[in-house]
């Protein structure tokens, strides 16, 4: 590989990378904690495997940092799936691309990247995809658990939480302290979304306590 040619698909490599983390990840989250890491994870995997001699070398490598960084994920501050996934794109762009560029095919190197950028503006717009949320709650109108009761059961549930609740499952009953859990699911928006961490998880361990308004 010339230097030339080094540079010249460092160039396209990085402006893949901006285009995805500044025009595709940063307007859906606007969180800035990640950016630098992604553009110089990017930037360096780059250069490390364009300097390797063999390409199966350089695939071993690009594999083993995929597991290094997985492993890295457990030891740190938890990230979001999102967030893990567009990890693994910057780290894998440079992969692919420092070795479509040892065979200088540039058409090809132009249309996977086109291809990466495309499907995750479309995933991130969420065209034609419909996610539904949910959150377990301890609820104290045991009274409207029953199922003839399920209409005013979810338009209290509704005016207590402001959430757009379209369905609630009932879980274990306390009939000693007159409380329910419940499971209530609901459109999510996409702002807040991207504030969990991991959507089960999270719906899991959060306990939302509803009292009486």
């Amino acid at each position: 590989m010339t230097l030339v040619s080094l540079f010249a698909g460092f160039a396209v490599n990085l402006l893949v990378a901006l285009i995805i983390v500044r025009f595709i990840y940063y307007p859906a989250n606007q969180n800035k904690n990640y950016v630098f890491t992604y553009l110089a994870f990017n930037t360096v995997i780059y250069f490390v495997m364009s300097f390797l001699t063999s390409a199966e070398l350089s695939l071993g490598v690009g594999f083993g940092l995929f597991a290094i960084f997985s492993v890295l994920r457990y030891r740190t501050s938890t990230m979001s799936t999102r967030e893990m996934t567009y990890l693994f794109v910057v780290i894998a762009l440079p992969v692919m691309n420092s070795l479509v560029m040892r065979e200088s095919e540039w058409a090809v190197l132009l249309a996977v990247n086109a291809v990466v950028v495309a499907v995750l503006f479309v995933l991130e717009r969420e065209w034609g995809f419909h996610y539904e949320s949910s959150q377990s709650i301890r609820y104290d109108r045991i009274d409207l658990i029953k199922l003839e009761q399920r209409a005013l059961l979810l338009e209290d549930l509704r005016l207590r939480t402001g959430l757009p609740i379209k369905r609630v499952e009932v879980g274990r009953l306390n009939f000693l302290n007159d409380t329910a859990e419940l499971r209530i699911f609901y459109d999510e928006p996409r702002s807040e979304r991207w504030r969990r961490h991991d959507d089960t998880a999270l719906a899991d361990e959060l306990y939302q306590v509803v009292d009486n308004a």
